[in-house]
């Protein structure tokens, strides 16, 4: 997902996409301990996509967000 996308959102949304997202990263690592993950990258782009919507959030947490962006 795009770093504008995740900008869009409202603080809810990232809660809730960010508790998906760690249920996801859950999920893969569970498949991939029993062999059954045949596209390891995935659980990289994950992690990275969690990785920004903690940024994102501190940014609002910090007013360090302008409306543009």
């Amino acid at each position: 997902m795009k770093v504008q996308e995740l900008r869009k959102m409202s603080d809810k949304d990232l809660n809730d996409k960010l508790s998906d997202l760690k249920e996801e990263l859950f999920n893969l690592r569970f498949q991939h301990a029993t062999g059954q993950l045949d596209n390891v990258m995935r659980i990289r782009e994950v992690k990275r996509t969690i990785a920004r919507v903690k940024t994102i959030q501190r940014q609002r947490e910090l007013g360090m967000l302008t409306q543009e962006g």
